[in-house]
């Protein structure tokens, strides 16, 4: 289970370094085998192995014919890298990845439940502002009664 929010520096290599609290869950949900792939939201997704197949296997048993689930199929599995967990707790981003979520030297791992979230630091101060600024007239149907 991951949560919590941590920024995180990428090395000279573009590698990140694993929080202890997300590398100890790495290891015990898939021995570090991660799969990281792109959010539509323009961060990453990072989901250990056992996690990541059977979205996989939803994903790609979607009919092609309707253009915008082809389109989330296309991004999700089309991105997705299988990437091991290095002894040092860190993780190879692919330059790819890192171009489409704007990734530079500092990175913002957001635990959510069964994935982390790598953003771009500025783009997750915005996503949070946006957060913030919600009313209660403006929350989901499905957030209704819902209390902390």
């Amino acid at each position: 289970m991951f949560r919590g929010v941590a920024t995180v520096s990428l090395d000279s290599k573009n590698r990140l370094v694993v929080p202890a609290r997300y590398r100890d869950a790495l290891l015990v949900n898939g021995a570090g085998r991660v799969v990281v792939t792109a959010d539509p939201g323009q961060c990453l997704l990072l989901y250990p192995l056992p996690e990541w197949e059977p979205i996989e296997k939803k994903l790609t048993a979607l009919s092609d014919f309707n253009p915008r689930t082809r389109s989330l199929k296309q991004l999700l599995v089309g991105y997705a890298h299988d990437i091991d967990m290095d002894s040092a707790g860190r993780v190879l981003l692919p330059p790819m990845l890192r171009k489409f979520a704007e990734l530079d030297k500092n990175v913002v791992l957001v635990g959510q439940g069964s994935k982390v979230e790598l953003w771009n630091e500025a783009r997750w101060e915005a996503q949070v502002a946006q957060a913030l600024s919600f009313s209660q007239e403006a929350l989901p149907s499905e957030l209704e009664g819902f209390t902390l």
